[in-house]
């Protein structure tokens, strides 16, 4: 077998049913099975097994992804975790599970430019459901291997106007998604419909967006029927680009309407998760025409007045971030400034470390400090991104947390 094929999960081969993949021999590089020729018995099963069944790298991958499709959609309709589990492999590859993206390096500043790119282009991007698919799966790869870091820069871009504001709230967005969607027992599968849903919401706007981040006069007419029209705008882009998922498309139709009784009733939880989201995300972003809020501000804005289930979906992005999520400043107990680096224990005790003195001086030294258990750098008050106006510098901020006990 060579680096251009993948073995064929022969016990999940159903008999006498079409495989959409042409089968070859890994011992001897014979073609066994066309594709659309079916197994006839048990013993032709067992004597692919005996060839190491093998499929070409790009064909058993795609499999691979209709299993998953096939399976997800299994869960949304009610069927039994028992039955999923004896299920065989799907008999059809829709072109859409080619489609398993393109490898990403960098960290999240160069996919928020990759991200920016695809959201500008709209429907005139070029090949965008790999770079898209490439990119969510790279976001979720770096949330995974360190999901304070991960908070830290992406709160420090929201606070950076000349990176854009657009690709920085969906990625935000994702984010919390992603990390209140685990507190509020949302599946993997859902949790990932969101992630993609929240990356692409507004393309319909993307360079709208940007522009009336920074705009200091009133909404126009034509401004304001462009915010109430984008989500249907975008929907109608993502189709344009061959995106299929019906449940993307009906989390990005209906985010800033989650209860609409026109929306798909079982992505209820999720449009309202993102629907807080990003509301949560845009009050932390600065606007010419206000200061943006504090974290612990936002949070409680964004259940003021709620009842019931809201309540519930906004404690969990606050228990996901914290109420001073990494990269965002506080004025400690003993007069220094602080940026956190590090949830805590509790959503209001983050390890910080001190940027400025009390006299506001620049402190060279970055040690990180627990604001549950040290007194002098308890947390005073939040301070507005605006008011920091000190460039942080990232890699001493990572040497300085890997000195922090985990």
């Amino acid at each position: 077998m060579n680096k251009n094929t993948i073995p064929i999960p022969i016990s999940m081969l159903e008999v006498g049913k079409p495989l959409p993949v042409d089968v070859w021999s890994g011992t001897t590089g014979q073609l066994l099975l066309r594709k659309g020729q079916p197994i006839l018995s048990a013993q032709h099963r067992d004597k692919l097994h005996d060839h190491e069944a093998c499929s070409s790298a790009v064909e058993g991958l795609a499999w691979q992804q209709a299993y998953e499709r096939m399976v997800h959609q299994m869960l949304r309709d009610g069927v039994d975790i028992q039955t999923i589990a004896t299920a065989s492999m799907p008999s059809t590859i829709l072109e859409r599970d080619y489609v398993v993206g393109q490898q990403l390096s960098g960290g999240w500043l160069d996919l928020q430019e990759v991200l920016r790119g695809v959201l500008y282009q709209g429907g005139l991007a070029i090949n965008p459901l790999p770079r898209l698919a490439g990119l969510e799966r790279k976001c979720q790869a770096l949330l995974t291997a360190d999901t304070d870091d991960s908070l830290f820069c992406l709160f420090q871009a929201l606070a950076d106007g000349s990176l854009g504001y657009c690709a920085t709230n969906a990625l935000l967005c994702a984010v919390v998604c992603e990390l209140a969607g685990q507190k509020l027992g949302l599946d993997p599968l859902q949790r990932q419909t969101l992630r993609r849903a929240a990356l692409t919401m507004n393309i319909g706007m993307a360079r709208e967006q940007d522009s009336l981040s920074r705009q200091s006069e009133p909404l126009s007419a034509e401004q304001r029927t462009l915010i109430a029209d984008h989500s249907l705008r975008s929907v109608d882009i993502l189709v344009s680009l061959g995106v299929d998922d019906d449940d993307v498309l009906d989390i990005v139709r209906w985010h800033h309407a989650p209860e609409s009784p026109k929306a798909m009733a079982r992505n209820f939880a999720s449009r309202r998760l993102l629907h807080l989201a990003d509301g949560f995300v845009a009050r932390m972003a600065a606007r010419k025409t206000r200061m943006s809020f504090a974290p612990v501000k936002a949070v409680k804005s964004m259940v003021m007045g709620a009842e019931g289930e809201i309540v519930g979906v906004g404690s969990a992005i606050a228990q996901a971030v914290g109420f001073y999520p990494p990269g965002s400043y506080m004025q400690l107990a003993n007069g220094e400034t602080a940026v956190s680096v590090q949830r805590g224990e509790r959503a209001n005790t983050p390890w910080v470390i001190p940027i400025l003195d009390k006299d506001g001086m620049p402190i060279v030294k970055y040690v990180g400090h627990n604001t549950a258990t040290e007194p002098a750098y308890a947390i005073a008050t939040a301070v507005n991104f605006e008011k920091v106006r000190l460039t942080i510098n990232g890699d001493k901020v990572r040497q300085a947390r890997e000195r922090i006990p985990r």
